[in-house]
């Protein structure tokens, strides 16, 4: 069994047909990265994972659970994490506070205290503007923050969506750094990303999805070698 599992997703905005039968596996201790153009559906993918859009058709499972139709806050304690496009952090709190609002399910104390110290020993910037409103924050900085707010919960899988976007590239390899150094310590991780070249150079497995279709998938390095994907994908 899979860590998760989608199964003939078909999603909608309207009358939209904007996932057309998506399936997909991520298991336990892997980076599988979802790539695919603008408008693809990668977005959407995670939307109809973390219950911010429910599919019409299909099923979505966690763990083996059924959380297809789970409303977000129940997605996340069941522990799936996310990192969302734009980043999404609250501008007028600080970092701390930002991290802290991420272990908003979390009752003890003393693990997100070690939430907070785990994600300044990943991104030491943050421990050195702990007390900075997250708006004034750095684009690169802002990132950071994100990402260790994704990890507050301790989720089994985390979902990460464009984490380089808008990044300087000295920044894009720190946090391509990070999400190797994550999977290293045992995150699982579900990265959907423009940036198909770096995505493809970490990733276990990939799919590519165009026009709200899977039309291939495999080994991340098998999928790196389509002439197809060289093409469309990697300037190649």
């Amino acid at each position: 069994m899979s860590l998760l599992e989608l199964d003939n997703i078909n999603s909608y905005y309207g009358k939209i047909h904007a996932l057309k039968g998506v399936s997909l596996t991520v298991d336990e201790g892997e980076i599988v990265t979802l790539i695919g153009g603008n408008g693809a559906g990668k977005t959407t993918t995670l939307r109809s994972i973390s219950g911010l859009l429910h599919p019409k058709e299909g099923s979505v499972r966690l763990m083996g659970k059924d959380i297809t139709r789970m409303a977000p806050n129940l997605v996340h304690k069941e522990g799936l994490g996310l990192v969302p496009e734009g980043r999404g952090i609250f501008p007028r709190l600080t970092v701390l506070e930002n991290l802290e609002m991420g272990a908003y399910i979390v009752k003890d104390r003393d693990q997100i205290d070690r939430g907070v110290e785990y994600a300044f020993t990943l991104f030491p910037r943050l421990r050195e503007r702990s007390s900075q409103k997250g708006g004034t924050l750095s684009g690169g900085e802002q990132q950071m923050l994100a990402t260790a707010r994704g990890l507050m919960s301790n989720p089994k899988i985390l979902l990460m969506d464009e984490p380089s976007m808008g990044l300087a590239p000295v920044l894009v390899d720190q946090i391509f750094d990070v999400i190797k150094e994550l999977n290293s310590r045992g995150t699982t991780i579900l990265l959907v990303e423009q940036n198909a070249l770096m995505a493809l150079g970490i990733a276990h497995r990939a799919y590519v999805l165009q026009t709200g279709k899977i039309v291939l998938s495999g080994k991340a390095r098998d999928v790196a070698r389509d002439e197809n994907v060289k093409k469309a994908y990697l300037g190649i």
